[in-house]
């Protein structure tokens, strides 16, 4: 088990990983990368990156192909194209993970004075996924390959409503995988949407810890006078943090996830800490400034995780 964080796999960010002691990336941002075009040559440009970051002493230890929906109609086919090409790049590069969101059908209804969407998950949209995601995961198994879902519920105060991630709700998960049938099938584990939603991080681990395949390495924390005062659905009541700086016990945590045969990294996900994040765009200084804050927020949280990851036994 190694300590990253999530990274575009420039060489800068590379570097800067090797420099401050990092031991691996989760490669985000891939339907960016010159991997990802459909005329691209693509094991050239996906050797060049894992080449990159075996200079540096790195492991990527997934990819992240798209965290959208791939379920909503005006982007399906765009996302089963990027889902098989980084299943292609992580076969033929040896990384065992390749991860995203499970999506959702969207079943849209019209406020009748707002006209928003409405956005939900239930029982009749489980074919769906499966449609979609069975043939992925075959030929992902094919190549050594496991899917791994990111569980945000990507809705607002971070909860799932109104939301678009089938699998933003833990409920949904055990029906999901037993429908599904299929081992290579998993998860993007992450603390932060847990606590979101009142859910004790180390208890769901004790339960579908053999389930986690990846973990974004990311905290979050409940103001409980503002709870107290409005409910969950309130801005500021939960906010994301990094691990150290929020209610999850890491320790504990580490734990279930060893307990459980984990065997991939702990990868921080920053830009989300309302304190040490980069700051919306400003003036040249206000700029630097945020970039000063993620690294420190970065680097603290690495100094936290250290403690708990036991050394490597072997080469990479």
């Amino acid at each position: 088990m190694r300590i990253g964080f999530l990274s575009n796999a420039s060489l800068a960010e590379l570097d800067w990983a090797q420099q401050h002691g990092f031991g691996s990336i989760e490669w985000v941002a891939f339907e960016h990368s010159a991997a990802a075009q459909p005329e691209a040559d693509w094991r050239h440009a996906a050797g060049q990156v894992a080449a990159a970051a075996r200079e540096r002493g790195l492991r990527i230890s997934a990819i992240g192909a798209l965290y959208r929906n791939p379920l909503d109609p005006a982007q399906t086919q765009r996302a089963r194209t990027l889902f098989t090409r980084a299943i292609e790049v992580a076969g033929h590069l040896g990384v065992r993970t390749v991860a995203g969101f499970a999506g959702l059908p969207l079943e849209i209804t019209t406020h009748e004075r707002g006209g928003n969407p409405v956005y939900f998950a239930a029982e009749k949209h489980l074919n769906a996924l499966l449609e979609f995601w069975r043939p992925l995961a075959a030929f992902a198994a094919e190549r050594g390959v496991r899917i791994a879902f990111e569980h945000c519920p990507q809705g607002p105060f971070h909860l799932p409503v109104m939301h678009y991630n089938y699998l933003g709700q833990p409920a949904l998960w055990e029906r999901f995988f037993e429908a599904a049938g299929c081992a290579n099938l998993g998860l993007e584990w992450d603390a932060s949407h847990l606590v979101c939603q009142l859910i004790d991080p180390v208890e769901n681990l004790r339960r579908f810890g053999a389930r986690v395949f990846h973990v974004h390495a990311k905290d979050a924390r409940l103001n409980r006078h503002l709870l107290a005062l409005h409910g969950i659905c309130h801005p500021g009541v939960a906010e994301h943090c990094w691990p150290g700086l929020g209610d999850s016990n890491w320790p504990a945590i580490v734990s279930e996830l060893l307990r459980a045969g984990y065997d991939s990294d702990l990868n921080l996900e920053g830009w989300h800490d309302p304190v040490y994040r980069d700051h919306p765009p400003g003036a040249p200084d206000d700029r630097l400034a945020g970039q000063q804050l993620e690294a420190t927020g970065r680097l603290f949280a690495k100094r936290v995780l250290e403690p708990l990851v036991p050394p490597e036994t072997s080469a990479p």
